[in-house]
């Protein structure tokens, strides 16, 4: 049985990833009308109360007209000197157009690591978290100036799947030429059937997905379906619809043809089954009475609430919250090093950067990347 879809305008947090091909015109550049349009569209959102990120493609293609280089494929210093000035005007436009209904944006370019690795991972999502509280809505790409065939993503689908599960989107639209999944590339086979609602991606929803697609963009259907798996598997729901009309954002919940993947339960759930389930951990906190009050309640620990601090451990590493007597009372990605937290341990966080010489995290573990252990309260 199918799940009924809920329109764009009902998420809370909404990663858009937009592609190349539609913002980028290959002769004359950026479809500035277009563009226009859609910034209306996430205008209209932020006003009823959602937060917009943007994965923007078009940095290279921009680049490309700009220095006149050739159609076709370039080589990779070709690419890195095209992004690095297509990245100037990306970023301009995005912020001369979002400026015209008095939204802020920021560009933040990452490569694969900023979301592989444990540190770097939660650097990138505490920028984003602290755009997001200023209003502002982050512009963000890959950044093709240094990123190299091993390092690189290779396609803005599945880094978008992975900044909406960073963030903990519960929405990720995916907008490029196509207007959703079919059972068979449709220019290909006349009796291909439209799929709008897909429950899970099944190996047979897998071998539907087509090859890549235009020539400015690098992701085909392969890469959206690869996304989905990405952010549906996070408890992200995604869309997959057609950019072309203006307001494509408006268009789909004014009933044009898109795709729309269920996801598996919700951000929250998801990342937390992680992290009670499937990281070992590689350290403990031990903690008094008050602050045990504190994390049933569904606060953050914060370093006074910490009575001791035992094993090596780095930022972002997964660390046992454990009272008095050694029970296990909570699990959690903590936001110091080892040597760093035994130095705050006790101390209260206004004292941080007096101790560490730097203003860090308030909390030790913050609530969002905490599980309390199940039948102790609020939890999974």
């Amino acid at each position: 049985m199918t799940t009924s879809r809920k329109p764009v305008s009902a998420h809370k947090r909404i990663v858009i990833k937009i592609g190349s091909a539609l913002l980028v015109d290959r002769d004359s550049g950026l479809k500035a009308a277009w563009l226009e349009s859609l910034c209306a569209d996430i205008a209209d959102l932020k006003r009823s109360g959602a937060e917009v990120l943007v994965v923007s493609s078009g940095a290279i293609a921009m680049g490309r007209t700009v220095l006149g280089l050739a159609r076709g494929a370039l080589r990779l210093e070709e690419s890195q000197a095209a992004a690095a000035v297509g990245q100037i005007a990306l970023a301009r436009a995005w912020s001369a157009s979002l400026s015209t209904h008095s939204i802020v944006a920021g560009q933040i370019l990452l490569t694969l690591g900023d979301t592989e690795e444990r540190r770097r991972y939660l650097n990138a999502r505490a920028t984003i978290a602290e755009l997001m509280r200023h209003g502002a809505v982050p512009i963000i790409n890959e950044n093709d100036t240094v990123a190299t065939s091993e390092i690189r993503y290779g396609d803005n689908d599945r880094l978008a799947a992975r900044v909406a599960t960073m963030v903990g989107a519960d929405l990720l639209v995916l907008m490029s030429d196509i207007d959703g999944l079919y059972t068979a590339p449709p220019h290909l086979d006349p009796d291909a059937r439209f799929l709008e609602i897909v429950d899970a991606i099944t190996p047979e929803i897998e071998a539907m997905a087509g090859d890549a697609g235009s020539e400015l963009s690098r992701g085909g259907m392969k890469t959206k379906i690869d996304a989905g798996k990405i952010a549906t598997g996070a408890g992200c729901a995604m869309i997959i619809a057609s950019g072309k009309p203006d307001h494509p954002l408006a268009a789909i919940d004014k009933g044009a043809r898109s795709s729309w993947f269920r996801p598996s339960g919700t951000p929250q759930t998801a990342r937390k089954t992680w992290i009670a389930g499937q990281l070992e951990p590689a350290g403990r906190l031990t903690i008094d009475a008050g602050a045990e009050t504190a994390l049933r309640s569904g606060k953050s620990l914060l370093p006074a609430g910490v009575r001791a601090v035992a094993g090596e451990f780095h930022r972002g590493d997964p660390v046992a919250v454990c009272i008095e007597g050694g029970r296990e009372i909570a699990r959690g990605l903590c936001a110091y090093d080892a040597d760093e937290a035994r130095r705050i341990a006790g101390r209260k966080s206004t004292e941080i950067e007096a101790i560490l010489g730097y203003s860090g995290r308030a909390a030790m573990i913050h609530r969002d990347d905490m599980v309390i252990a199940s039948g102790q309260g609020a939890g999974v």
